[in-house]
């Protein structure tokens, strides 16, 4: 194992970024940035050996504020959608930045992905790692409390990439982080995952309105478009999805939670390459680039709808605005956790 730091460059107001390339004994190699704890891009082998990127992003960190459709970053301080960008806590009505029509989307106009985090490396036994620490103020994006994170990237020689959270709070508030990554694991420039084949461990997903706030149903699966509880291409049902240009982007309730379990296993045909994802977490929302749009990426790529996956484990949409889902919440003298981990193989 090893981690070299190398200078990504500086951003547009002038803000320094740092790069670190982790690489394990199976040449497998990760490289994550200060920019919004950001997964820049990941070498994993196919199946006679050969490596290839499969992580959607640019060449150089200012792209990343001025383009990114939040491509491989941690997304707080809530992931996904929050409605009418309010929510009310202890009696408390909190007013959120809006952007996303009229909700708040992932942690508002200047979200988690647009901090410089703080790295520390760490040399842990069973791989190398990087730690980032970010303190958002009490009142950032319109959310209560000074909330102290991290969120923890480590390779290992099992293949593993992972991604450990941890968050404390000086004021109630509600956190939900992820990593929005845009997956393809035929290579970032390969054109749609259209034919890559999925396995979601979910029964039942979070209805939504014509906005993609949930309704507070969470409805079967099964007989529906929805249905990846067996493997399934992603093309094979989603002409079935209404909207322009439709498409799965929806948050599965995962089952057998109470620990680290399978969300998600992904595989693609002409490569090999297998990804599975294991999260504590009660959701994964699956979104498939459906907005993408031609955006220019590494290399000179260039990004079209549904180029890159999503597989993002979460709290749920809204959790704040509703009761009967798993609670977003978070006090003083608790400690918010959540572990994700990403396996890669061949077959």
């Amino acid at each position: 194992m090893s981690i070299t730091k190398e200078d990504f460059g500086k951003l547009d107001d002038g803000r320094q970024v740092d790069i670190f390339t982790l690489t394990n004994a199976n040449g497998i190699k990760a490289k994550v940035m200060t920019l919004g704890a950001t997964l820049v891009s990941l070498e994993v082998p196919d199946k006679d050996g050969n490596m290839a990127d499969v992580v959607l992003g640019f060449d150089t960190a200012a792209e990343y504020p001025q383009k990114s459709p939040y491509f491989g970053c941690t997304t707080g301080r809530y992931a996904n959608r929050i409605a009418k960008g309010k929510f009310t806590l202890d009696g408390t009505e909190y007013t959120l930045a809006v952007n996303n029509g009229e909700n708040h989307l992932h942690g508002g106009i200047v979200g988690f992905d647009k901090a410089i985090w703080q790295p520390t490396q760490i040399d842990a036994p069973d791989g190398d790692a990087v730690e980032f620490t970010y303190l958002s103020p009490d009142g950032e994006e319109g959310y209560p409390g000074n909330l102290s994170c991290s969120v923890t990237c480590k390779l290992t020689d099992d293949n593993e990439l992972s991604f450990n959270y941890k968050a404390t709070t000086d004021k109630a508030t509600v956190i939900n982080l992820t990593n929005h990554t845009y997956w393809n694991l035929a290579g970032h420039d390969s054109g749609t995952i259209l034919a890559h084949e999925m396995m979601i461990n979910a029964d039942r997903y979070t209805v939504t309105d014509e906005d993609s706030i949930p309704t507070g149903e969470l409805k079967d699966v099964a007989s529906t478009e929805m249905d990846f509880r067996s493997p399934q291409t992603i093309a094979a049902r989603i002409d079935d999805i209404p909207g322009d240009p439709g498409g799965y982007d929806h948050n599965y309730v995962l089952n057998g939670r109470g620990g680290l379990a399978l969300a998600a296993k992904v595989s693609e045909q002409t490569t090999g390459r297998v990804m599975e994802v294991f999260t504590t977490e009660p959701g994964v929302q699956l979104y498939v680039g459906n907005y993408l749009d031609g955006i220019a990426g590494k290399g000179g790529a260039s990004y079209g709808i549904r180029t890159g996956l999503c597989l993002e484990t979460q709290h749920f949409p809204d959790a704040p605005n509703q009761p009967d889902f798993p609670s977003a919440v978070l006090r003083p003298g608790d400690e918010y956790k959540h572990l994700t981990i990403h396996k890669f193989s061949v077959k």
